[in-house]
């Protein structure tokens, strides 16, 4: 069988309203119990974000769904034109903050394009990969003939569970039980982290005419899930034995007392394992893949904070595929994590540079916390 070319020919990013700095976060997201947090400063220290966007007012109002972004990049990426979007043959969208359980997150996109046709939908679920799950996605189908063209995407909107009102509940418990009224580290810890946003992808299997494309030379990906227990977790609790209890267990009293839906992270096992995890089968695709980290030109590592630069540098000399700062193309203290949706603003990015030129190969790196799950993709400007 022969195989289609897949090139990403158009790329667009939304961010809802405009960036909120850190002092301002509370004024959006609130006060728990009406007490400043006493880890925001620590954290911002550590992860190196400057500002972030959130789809709120101030006083924590929503003014954009989840769906409505991802369909406003769409429209943004193809000028806005009905007969583009009348084009589009396979739309998928990952996201881990869908608007509603069902109907899935894509078919809510779909259905904020009405300019579209009757297309094959996908809704990868998950966190940070499943931006690239989506992705991937589209490229198989074009890959193997199903589809000429396709639109990938990758949004969140955590910001609706990073209020106070969450919390609430279960500080007003802990403030009569323990005269302390400050929510758990693993739960405040992601509040000073994440943002909103959403950023598409038009692939095809014809480049460009004129201008620049980026053709997918491969994409790859690993979960470490076997051996690794959840380390980030939303509509859970985490029990002694590793295991997650779903919210569908608790009664819906225990849940607000427990902030259940909150979005939690066991930090010790972050830091112990998604630097040397990444590690390993990066180091592996250098090597099946007859990739030199020299022929590298652009870098795109995920972060979900500062704090793993030097981490990851340090890991890529001692697997011996150093790739120098100069090539890295790290956007987080500008948007944030935006989840999802990362990877897709750094490829952004770099697709926008004016000294970009045909050749240049653009390596992606996508790790995801929530049980140790990567992703990988080498592009080349063409």
């Amino acid at each position: 069988m022969e195989f289609n070319e897949v090139y990403i020919t158009k790329t667009a990013t939304y961010f809802p309203n405009e960036p909120v700095s850190n002092e301002e976060m509370e004024e959006y997201l609130g006060l728990i119990n009406q007490s400043p947090s006493k880890s925001k400063r620590i954290v911002l220290r550590n992860n190196g974000i400057k500002r972030r966007f959130y789809a709120l007012t101030r006083g924590g109002i929503p003014t954009h769904t989840n769906a409505e972004m991802t369909a406003h990049t769409i429209r943004k990426m193809l000028d806005n034109d009905p007969e583009k979007i009348k084009s589009i043959e396979l739309l998928a969208c990952g996201t881990s903050s869908p608007d509603q359980m069902m109907p899935s997150h894509a078919v809510m996109v779909h259905g904020e394009l009405p300019e579209s046709r009757s297309i094959e939908v996908v809704s990868p679920s998950g966190v940070c990969c499943a931006g690239m799950h989506a992705l991937k996605y589209a490229y198989m189908a074009i890959r193997i003939g199903d589809v000429h063209n396709a639109v990938a995407a990758g949004s969140e909107r955590l910001s609706a569970v990073l209020k106070s009102e969450v919390f609430e509940d279960e500080a007003q418990i802990l403030k009569e039980l323990e005269a302390n009224p400050y929510i758990g580290f693993e739960k405040e810890f992601l509040r000073w982290m994440l943002s909103d946003g959403a950023a598409c992808f038009q692939l095809s299997d014809k480049k460009n005419e004129t201008g620049l494309s980026l053709r997918i030379e491969w994409i790859e990906g690993i979960s470490y899930a076997n051996i690794k227990e959840p380390c980030m977790y939303m509509g859970g609790d985490k029990m002694e034995n590793g295991k997650l209890k779903s919210y569908l267990d608790f009664s819906p009293e225990e849940q607000r007392a427990r902030s259940i839906m909150s979005i939690k992270q066991d930090v010790k096992l972050l830091s112990e394992n998604i630097v040397p995890l990444g590690g390993l089968m990066l180091s592996r695709l250098f090597k099946e893949k007859n990739l030199d980290p020299a022929d590298v030109d652009y870098f795109l590592p995920h972060m979900s904070s500062d704090f793993f630069r030097d981490k990851i540098f340090n890991q890529l000399i001692a697997n011996g595929t150093p790739i120098p700062y100069e090539k890295w193309v790290v956007n987080l203290p500008t948007v944030g994590n935006v989840g999802a949706a990362s990877v897709y603003f750094m490829v952004d990015e770099v697709f926008q540079n004016p000294n970009l030129k045909k050749g240049q190969k653009i390596l992606l790196l996508v790790p995801e916390s929530s049980r140790f799950s990567y992703m990988y993709a080498l592009l080349t400007v063409c």
